[in-house]
C-alpha cells in the first residue's frame, strides 16, 4: 500500500480566472489499479488519514476489490494549501476546480477511464455531485453522503458565524459569504499571530460545536456515555478545542470559500439551471443525509433527488442522533455499520 503521494498538475486556472501557480494535488491509493476504481475525496479540514475509517478487508470498500483514490482538497493541508505554499492571498477554488484536478490526476496520471462509483461525506459528498455532473459518464455509482449538491442558505449562515468567529481574532469582519474578512482601515494582508490563532481557532471550534452533532446527542450526553468526555466543558474543550487548534486558519478560510460556493450548476453547460444539472447526472445516486444533520437536512437531499431524472436518485437518511457527525469521520460504530451496509446494498 502506497503512503500519501502528490501529482503536479502546474499552473491550475480556476473558475474565478485567478489560478493556483506549480499546483499538487496529494491522494492515496488502495488496491489493485487494475480492480474497479472507486474515488472517494476529503471533507472540510479532513486529511487523507481522515478518510480511511471506511476502507478496509471486512468494509464493502474493500481493497482486495477495489481500487480506492482518496484525493484531497485543495486547502487541506496536503494538496496545494496556504500552509504548504508562499501563494497569499490564496486564490479562491471551486468543487469544479478541485474535481477538474482529480479528473487530470485519474484519468491522465493513474490510467483510469472509468469508476465503479465515486462517494464521500460533507464536502466529499460535494465533489461526488461535481463529478456526477461534470463527469456525468464516468462512473457507474455515486453516494453523496450528509452533503449537498448546492450550500443551502441556512448552511450559508452556519459558515458565516464560524468564519466571522474565526476572523474576529484579526479583528477582521466577514465581507459577506464568498467574500473576505473586511481588513481594518490602513491594515494590508498579514499571517497570523500565535495568539490570534489560538484565539481565532479556540472561537471556530465552539462555534462549531453547536453544529456538528445534534440536539439530541447533547441531551442524551452522548460526549460522555460514548466518547468517553467527563462533562460538556472537558468535550468543548478537549475535542472541539482540540479538533480547531491542529488547523491552520488560512487553509479553513481556503476550504470554507470552497464549500460556500458550492453549486454543482455553476458550470457549463447548465449556468446555473440547478434542475438541469441533477438531470444530467446519469449514474445510480443513493443519496444518505444525516436525518439529525442541523445543516444538510434531508428536506435538501429530498429537492435534489425530486431534480434527478425517475430511477436515478434514491434518498435514504441516517436513523442517527450523530447530527452531520453521522456520516464520518467513523466515531459512531453503528452509523458506520449502517453506512457500510447502504454502499453494499447500492452494489458496491
Amino acid at each position: 500500500m502506497a503512503g500519501v503521494e502528490t501529482y503536479k498538475i502546474g499552473d491550475w486556472e480556476l473558475q474565478s480566472g485567478q489560478s493556483i501557480p506549480d499546483a499538487q494535488i496529494a491522494y492515496k491509493t488502495f488496491g489493485d489499479s487494475k480492480s474497479p476504481a472507486i474515488i472517494y475525496p476529503t471533507w472540510f479540514s479532513g486529511s487523507i488519514a481522515d478518510n480511511e475509517w471506511l476502507i478496509g478487508e471486512e468494509r464493502t470498500l474493500n481493497p482486495k476489490k477495489y481500487f480506492i483514490i482518496i484525493t484531497a482538497l485543495f486547502g487541506n493541508g496536503q494538496s496545494t494549501s496556504p500552509s504548504n505554499s508562499n501563494i497569499r492571498p490564496f486564490p479562491k477554488v471551486t468543487f469544479f476546480d478541485n474535481v477538474r484536478a482529480q479528473h487530470k490526476l485519474v484519468t491522465e496520471h493513474l490510467g483510469i477511464k472509468h469508476a465503479r462509483a465515486v462517494l464521500g461525506w460533507s464536502m466529499g459528498a460535494g465533489q461526488t455531485y461535481q463529478w456526477a455532473t461534470s463527469y456525468p459518464d464516468f462512473m457507474d455509482i455515486c453516494v453523496p453522503f450528509c452533503g449537498a449538491a448546492k450550500t443551502s442558505l441556512h448552511n450559508q449562515v452556519f459558515l458565516e458565524g464560524v468564519k466571522s468567529a474565526l476572523l474576529a481574532a484579526k479583528k477582521h469582519s466577514s465581507a459577506g459569504v464568498c467574500a473576505d474578512g473586511i481588513l481594518p482601515q490602513g491594515d494590508e494582508y498579514r499571517t497570523w499571530t500565535a495568539e490570534e490563532k489560538e484565539v481565532g481557532l479556540k472561537a471556530f471550534g465552539r462555534v462549531y460545536a453547536g453544529w456538528g452533532f445534534s440536539q439530541a446527542f447533547y441531551r442524551a450526553k452522548v460526549y460522555e456515555t460514548v466518547l468517553g468526555f467527563k462533562d460538556l466543558e472537558d468535550f468543548m474543550k478537549n475535542f472541539w478545542e482540540t479538533w480547531a487548534l491542529s488547523k491552520d486558519p488560512e487553509n479553513l478560510l481556503a476550504m470554507l470559500y470552497t464549500w460556500q460556493a458550492g453549486d454543482c450548476s455553476k458550470q457549463e453547460p447548465y449556468n446555473g439551471d440547478f434542475r438541469a444539472a441533477m438531470q444530467a447526472i446519469k449514474a445510480k445516486t443513493l443519496v444518505l443525509p444525516g436525518q439529525t444533520d442541523l445543516y444538510f437536512p434531508p428536506e435538501d437531499s429530498e429537492i435534489e433527488v425530486a431534480n434527478m431524472k425517475p430511477g436515478i436518485g434514491k434518498m435514504v437518511p441516517f436513523p442517527s442522533i450523530w447530527g452531520h457527525w453521522a456520516g464520518g469521520p467513523g466515531d459512531s460504530k453503528e452509523d458506520v455499520k449502517w453506512l457500510d451496509a447502504k454502499l453494499q446494498e447500492v452494489g458496491l
